[in-house]
């Protein structure tokens, strides 16, 4: 099958380099067709589209050229063959008219065009973008081609359209992009069809496959100690290998059993239409852009399939800007066992043969000659597809910040649901929420999943379990508190929840606060007393006086604290571990473990009693500390060395209690400050975006205003005519009479001697012009018998230029004369009608 014999083509077309044959052979091959009716195929849109002003739109839109007059003609030829040679197979997707009622051959609806937008230099992020910027258009008949192919721009502008529709704005962005892409027309399962996900996972339920990090093999030493012997039973062994392995099937066997079932729960009943549902899709080739193997792209969803995908049952044809093929190939087991190597003839038919056919078949080997290959090129290259009649496709940034259609788009998944909105949309900054359900009715959440953008408290991620009512949130950095994460139950204070903070902002460096009803273990890092870990324990709450005020308080019972080594310090003296027991009034102290031993050095002080209303204080006694010293040869402490470290012991007591107060303290206003957030929400707005932020656009619009306000001051003082002449008055702001003639008389004065300068330059240099052609004149008088020819020739050209510049200049100064009484008026006129002196002249 082919467009026409190469008779035809021989005797009708005749291929030169000159635009004009081409231009001839074009002419004579469409009178050959003109006799042939060009019949679209008939199918029904299941919305009526917008009405389009046909005013408004380009001529390309409204009427074709010549050239595409014969494209047209070509395909119908083309369709006609086809008819011929496959009686049996659907009618092919070639001429449809666009929003303007106009046949456009498909290929040419197809603009190739690169944005702008960095998100749209790559296919994924194309694909994103049209599955979320248009709403799908269902075909009505499913089973036939649409009859309107509307041009990319017209389906940006109304943001819905067809699976076509689709794949055009699609291909046209990523050929743009610089990918070997093709529009798809086929068969796809209903689903793929429908647009229904209802059956598919979530792609952010997803897990991430995360690659496994080999822990690297600890070298094996000659002198190193032999591990003790096993001494089990292998035979004990190899029996609870085998009850587990048959424990492990049982369970799979039966996880396996149930998915089974699920499944055919979950089944769909059988399409009727399964192999005749139309769809399109994009193919992109590999080679161009770093594409390693070739796969499908479907325009409604922006996800990537293999070739040999299920959901596609079959291919009718393909096409780029450039040509258009139609498959060979058997389709009965779908596009499992299809090839597209589009200049394979035998499974490949074009409509064009011509530049694009060299692009895409396999290069010549070397063994081939050059002059061979040219000349098989000429006898190939008969028309060329015409130029996309589509005006540049262009999106606007705020259609690129709105996204979806009004806004937002509801995608439903198995079990979840997930909705998308445009970012400043919402009050809250919400920009994606994902629930997900326990049932497959969607009627149970489980839990509710919500992402944010630019709000001013830095929230960027909330999820919410239903079931436990637990809630979890992530902050970026640029939080006063320097919070990261939080999870909790409830905001009241004192009960459980869950803080990270980013550590190297804080200067405490806590990094995690873990808080119950009675306990709160704190985390830090990089901290210069090498502090790590502090765990609070609290006993039941009493009431406190406090300034005053009667406040419930719950009383500190135990305080536990971690340290890291400080190597400035001898492992017997840097302390590891510290407790404050203070229910028992008493303190534990241990120290790091020295490299040498396996116990290390510790302390225990007991708190003398305070003193009380009847009772002195009592007083520190030996018995009141116990230790362990590792190293027997070591100095014990002496009375006074203990008396004083208890001392010191109890002063960090203290510090550390009001430490932990702070702690609460600082949990109960992040507490408070995250409530008045949520109850409102201010949402940040860069100084940059005037469009919204208006202390941005009104200082911009002052800014601009006050810049043309100077532009016209300096505009108007330069054509002031009064502007010289005021200087040396001293720019008075209100003109008297007397100031007003002064001048007026002034500005004529320097007018008429403007004028005079300007008569007597050019006098004196049509005088000096005039003397030197005399001096000349004389010189030749007296030398004329002995100058030579050349000379002779150079004084004559000499005496012609003087001559017309003599006479140039005379005519300069009669129209100087003529002028200047005129300009002179005019200037005069123009005084007695300036806004500061015609209240004084008139």
């Amino acid at each position: 099958m082919e467009v026409l014999p190469e008779e035809d083509y021989e005797e009708d077309v005749t291929v030169t380099d000159d635009e004009e044959d081409d231009e001839e052979s074009a002419r004579d091959l469409e009178s050959s067709l003109s006799n042939i009716r060009i019949t679209p195929t008939v199918t029904n849109i299941t919305k009526p589209r917008p009405r389009v002003a046909l005013s408004k739109c380009p001529s390309s839109y409204k009427e074709n050229s010549s050239q595409e007059k014969l494209m047209l003609a070509m395909a119908e030829n083309f369709r006609q063959q086809y008819v011929l040679l496959y009686p049996d197979r659907k009618a092919l997707l070639l001429c449809p008219v666009n929003e303007c009622g106009v046949q456009k051959f498909v290929s040419t609806t197809l603009r190739s065009t690169l944005l702008p937008y960095p998100e749209l230099y790559d296919w994924e992020g194309c694909a994103s973008f049209v599955a979320d910027y248009l709403s799908l258009e269902l075909l009505d008949p499913p089973f036939e081609l649409p009859k309107q192919l509307s041009s990319p721009t017209w389906v940006l502008q109304t943001q819905r359209g067809t699976c076509f529709d689709f794949s055009i704005v699609l291909c046209s962005l990523l050929l743009g992009a610089g990918y070997n892409a093709y529009c798809v027309s086929g068969y796809a399962t209903k689903e793929m069809c429908l647009l229904d996900q209802s059956r598919q996972e979530c792609p952010l339920l997803q897990p991430q496959i995360q690659d496994k990090i080999e822990e690297p093999k600890k070298p094996i030493k000659k002198y190193s100690v032999k591990p003790p012997r096993d001494l089990q039973s292998n035979f004990e062994r190899r029996q609870e290998e085998k009850q587990q392995a048959e424990a492990e099937a049982a369970a799979l066997k039966k996880q396996l059993d149930a998915e089974r079932l699920q499944k055919e729960r979950e089944r769909p009943p059988p399409d009727p239409l399964r192999g005749l549902r139309v769809h399109c899709w994009v193919l992109l080739l590999a080679g161009n852009r770093e594409i390693p193997e070739n796969f499908f792209i479907d325009p409604l969803t922006g996800k990537s399939y293999s070739t040999t995908n299920e959901n596609f049952l079959g291919i009718e044809s393909v096409w780029n800007h450039q040509n258009y093929w139609v498959n060979k190939q058997d389709c009965t087991l779908g596009c499992n066992e299809m090839t597209f190597d589009l200049g394979d003839l035998s499974k490949w038919e074009y409509v064009l043969c011509g530049q694009s056919l060299s692009i895409i078949s396999e290069p010549k080997t070397l063994e081939e000659p050059e002059d061979e290959e040219e000349e098989e090129m000429d006898e190939l290259k008969v028309f060329e597809m015409p130029p996309s009649w589509v005006t540049t496709i262009n999106i606007s940034p705020a259609d690129m910040e709105m996204r979806y259609p009004g806004g937002m788009k509801v995608i439903e998944y198995r079990k979840a649901k997930l909705e998308k909105f445009a970012p400043y949309l919402l009050k809250d900054g919400l920009v994606t929420k994902l629930t997900t359900y326990k049932d497959l009715d969607c009627t149970q959440a489980s839990t509710i999943k919500e992402w944010f953008k630019h709000r001013s408290d830095h929230l960027d991620e909330r999820e919410l379990h239903t079931d436990s009512n637990e809630t979890t949130e992530h902050f970026r950095p640029g939080r006063s508190d320097a919070l990261k994460y939080h999870r909790y139950l409830t905001l009241v204070p004192e009960t459980e929840r869950q803080m990270d903070f980013y550590s190297h902002i804080r200067t405490d460096g806590l990094a995690r606060r873990i808080e119950k009803p009675f306990e709160m273990t704190e985390t830090f890092e990089d901290r210069t007393d090498f502090l790590f870990y502090r765990h609070a324990v609290y006993g039941k709450q009493i009431k406190v006086i406090r300034a005053g005020e009667a406040l419930e308080q719950r009383p500190l019972q135990r305080v536990e604290e971690h340290f890291h080594r400080d190597h400035s310090k001898p492992a017997s003296k840097d302390v590891a571990e510290r407790i404050f027991m203070v229910s028992d009034r008493r303190i534990q102290v241990t120290f790091h473990l020295e490299d040498d031993r396996i116990i290390p050095a510790w302390l225990n002080f007991i708190k003398p009693k305070e003193a009380a209303d009847s009772q002195k204080a009592q007083a520190f006694t030996p018995q009141m500390v116990s230790g362990f010293q590792v190293d027997p040869s070591t100095k014990p402490y002496t009375n006074l060395q203990l008396y004083e470290m208890l001392v010191e012991l109890m002063k960090e007591e203290e510090n550390v209690e009001l430490c932990i107060r702070d702690s609460e303290k600082e949990v109960r206003s992040i507490l408070s400050s995250r409530e008045k957030e949520d109850s409102y929400t201010d949402l940040q707005i860069s100084i940059y975006n005037p469009t919204r932020n208006e202390t941005a656009r009104l200082h911009m619009e002052e800014k601009e205003r006050m810049a043309k306000e100077k532009k016209q001051r300096q505009k108007e003082k330069e054509l002031d005519l009064l502007a010289p002449s005021q200087v040396r008055l001293g720019l008075p702001e209100v003109l008297t009479r007397q100031d007003a003639l002064q001048l007026r008389t002034d500005c004529l004065n320097e007018f008429k001697q403007q004028l005079f300068n300007k008569a007597s330059l050019i006098q004196s240099r049509m005088e000096k012009e005039t003397e030197e052609l005399q001096k000349k004149q004389q010189w030749y008088q007296k030398n004329y018998l002995t100058m030579s020819n050349e000379d002779e020739d150079d004084y004559l050209a000499y005496c012609s230029d003087a001559m017309f510049r003599i006479h140039v200049l005379k005519m300069r100064l009669n129209r100087h004369k003529e002028r200047a009484p005129q300009k002179y008026l005019a200037l005069e006129e123009k005084l007695k009608r300036h806004p500061r002196l015609a209240s004084h002249l008139l």
